[in-house]
C-alpha cells in the first residue's frame, strides 16, 4: 500500500486547518478567523482503500515577536523534517509577498520525497482572474527558488471543498510504499486533553476581540471522567473579566458549545487564571505545553 506524513505549512490564516479538515473528513484542528489558532503540529488521518495519508496541521510560519511566538515556528520547522510530501498554502485573496515566498523556500528546501503540492486557497473568495495571477505568481516564484521540477499547483476552497478531492488524489499518488502507521479507525494522535483544551480555547477566540486571542493559553489540569477541569490563562487582570463576561456570561456560552463537541454526560468546569507575560517566560510556556 501507499503511505506517509504530508506536512501543510504557510503563513497564519491561510486556511491550513480547515483544509486538513477536510482531506481527512472530520474536524481534528481547531478553526477561527484569528491569526496562530494553530499551536500544535497536529496529525489527521486518513484512510482510503490501499492507502493511508497522516497529515500534518503546523502552527503558521511568520516573523516572531514573543518567546511563544519562536515556539511555534520551531514547531512548523520541524514539522518538515523527514516527512513525505509538502503541501504550501497561500491565500488566493492576498498577493505573493516575502512571508509566502519564505514558506515556499522552506516547503523546497525540505527535499521530500513526494515534492510539493502547492495550494492556492480561498479561491471562493477571489476572482477567476485573481486566481489565475495567483497561480501564475506562485508558479514563478517556486521555479526561481528551484523547485519547479517535483512542484504540482492546485486551487482549493478548503471551506466548500472545491478541488480538495483533487489534491488528495495528487498527494495519495506521491506517498511512497509503506505499512499503514495507524489502526484502522483512527483519525488524529491528539490526546484528548489536548483536545478538550482545544476546543475551549477555539470557542474562546470566536467571542475574543483586539488583542486578547493571542493572550488566551488552555490545559486541562484535571481528568476524572466525566468531571474535566480546564484552566484559562490570561495575561492581564482587565482580560480575566472580558473571558468570563458579565456574570459569566461568556464562560457559560464557552461551557455550552464545547460540552456539544464532547460525549454526553460530561461535566466541564472552566476557571480562570492570570499570569503575566506568560508568552514570553520560558517556565510558563514549558507549563503550557509550548
Amino acid at each position: 500500500m501507499k503511505s506517509g506524513f504530508v506536512t501543510v505549512v504557510g503563513r497564519p490564516n491561510v486556511g491550513k486547518s480547515t483544509l486538513v479538515n477536510h482531506m481527512v473528513g472530520t474536524k481534528v484542528s481547531i478553526t477561527s478567523s484569528r491569526p496562530n489558532t494553530t499551536r500544535h503540529s497536529v496529525r489527521g488521518v486518513l484512510h482510503l482503500p490501499g492507502s493511508q495519508a497522516v497529515f500534518v496541521d503546523t502552527p503558521g510560519l511568520h516573523r516572531p515577536r514573543t518567546m511563544l511566538g519562536e515556539r511555534l515556528v520551531e514547531t512548523a520547522g520541524a514539522s518538515l523534517q523527514d516527512v513525505d510530501v509538502v503541501v504550501p498554502v497561500v491565500d488566493a485573496t492576498a498577493a505573493i509577498g516575502p512571508g509566502d515566498r519564505m514558506v515556499l523556500a522552506r516547503s523546497i528546501a525540505a527535499r521530500s520525497e513526494g515534492g510539493i503540492a502547492v495550494v492556492v486557497n480561498k479561491v471562493d473568495r477571489a476572482s477567476r482572474a485573481d486566481v489565475v495571477t495567483r497561480l501564475a505568481s506562485v508558479a514563478a516564484t517556486v521555479e526561481e527558488l528551484g523547485g519547479g521540477e517535483r512542484a504540482e499547483y492546485f486551487a482549493v476552497s478548503a471551506r466548500t471543498g472545491e478541488g480538495v478531492d483533487e489534491l488528495v488524489e495528487a498527494i495519495v499518488r506521491r506517498l511512497p510504499d509503506g505499512p499503514p502507521y495507524y489502526p484502522d479507525g483512527t483519525v488524529t494522535d491528539t490526546p484528548e486533553a489536548v483536545r478538550v483544551a482545544e476546543l475551549v480555547r477555539e470557542q474562546l477566540l470566536r467571542r475574543a476581540r483586539e488583542e486578547l486571542p493571542h493572550s488566551i493559553a488552555c490545559r486541562v489540569t484535571e481528568w476524572e471522567w466525566p468531571r474535566i477541569r480546564c484552566e484559562i490563562v490570561v495575561e492581564r487582570d482587565s482580560q480575566k473579566g472580558i473571558v468570563i463576561g458579565r456574570g459569566g456570561e461568556v464562560l457559560k456560552e464557552v461551557g455550552t458549545a464545547v460540552r456539544r463537541q464532547l460525549p454526553p454526560g460530561v461535566y466541564l468546569e472552566l476557571y480562570v487564571r492570570v499570569e503575566k507575560r506568560w508568552q514570553q517566560r520560558p517556565d510558563a510556556l514549558d507549563r503550557l505545553g509550548y
